[in-house]
């Protein structure tokens, strides 16, 4: 265990996931070694909200930590002064515009039946495919561009209609506290999701669905709810919640914790 390898006066735990719910990997011996960590550390940062009270039953230094964001970087998206990307700028219709990891637990049939069902809607997709996405590529209307810098992400964001997070529904998504989230109401752009607990803390600032004709019933709702006021509001739901808020909060309670231990 390389915690007891490293000298040190405390051990903080930053668990941001679920991690024996992961696809491929050893669920017993991760889940082992997540609970060693929950009952050695001197406090645990929790970010997915669903993993708060288990945690705290096992150790009552847990505070619920969950993920800043760059407001200004992703602001950008609605400042005229940012360009859109060449491939993103030449797209006719509405964008349904995604960035993030495209991995196992992303529904790829949710989004492959969404773009057979409404050609005239264009399917931007910004990031790795870790899963299998031959029957998005074979859709005239799905645009798989790769990896893009995070820098750019605002530009590419700010050709967007409706952003998405087209996830499955399993123990993992269930758990997640996703950064995309934040990231995509700092934009501004109406958000349409999976059902999760952490999505559903933002009430009717993201639209949520499942079912292909609901998700699909959520992006037309959702293409419609561009009114200044609504662009404000999603950008103030996540004002209080940068980066650099998250770390003062966070170091005022390591700086407490090493102020007492030896």
């Amino acid at each position: 265990f390389m915690v007891d390898a490293v000298p040190h006066r405390a051990l903080i735990y930053y668990c941001i996931d679920n991690y024996a719910a992961m696809p491929g990997v050893d669920a017993e011996f991760i889940a082992s070694c997540d609970l060693r960590l929950t009952q050695q550390a001197n406090h645990v940062f929790v970010a997915p909200p669903a993993l708060v009270a288990g945690k705290q039953a096992i150790n009552a230094n847990t505070t619920y930590s969950p993920h800043g964001v760059d407001v200004d970087l992703f602001g950008r998206a609605q400042d005229a002064a940012t360009v859109v990307p060449a491939r993103a700028a030449q797209l006719q219709g509405p964008v349904i515009g995604y960035f993030g990891l495209i991995a196992p637990w992303t529904n790829v049939e949710l989004l492959a039946e969404v773009a057979r069902q409404r050609p005239q809607w264009q399917l931007l997709l910004i990031g790795f495919a870790s899963a299998d996405v031959t029957a998005l590529r074979a859709l005239p209307n799905v645009h798989l561009v790769g990896p893009q810098p995070y820098e750019t992400l605002p530009a590419w964001a700010k050709a967007f209609d409706v952003a998405i997070m087209p996830y499955r529904l399993n123990e993992m998504v269930a758990n997640n506290n996703p950064l995309k989230l934040r990231e995509y109401l700092a934009t501004g752009k109406p958000v349409v999701s999976a059902p999760t607990p952490e999505v559903q803390r933002f009430g009717d600032l993201v639209q949520v669905a499942t079912e292909p004709a609901d998700f699909i019933a959520a992006i037309e709702r959702a293409l419609q709810d561009t009114a200044p006021e609504r662009v404000q509001a999603r950008m103030a739901a996540v004002r209080a919640m940068s980066w650099d808020a998250r770390v003062d909060e966070t170091w005022q309670r390591v700086n407490q914790i090493l102020r007492t231990r030896p």
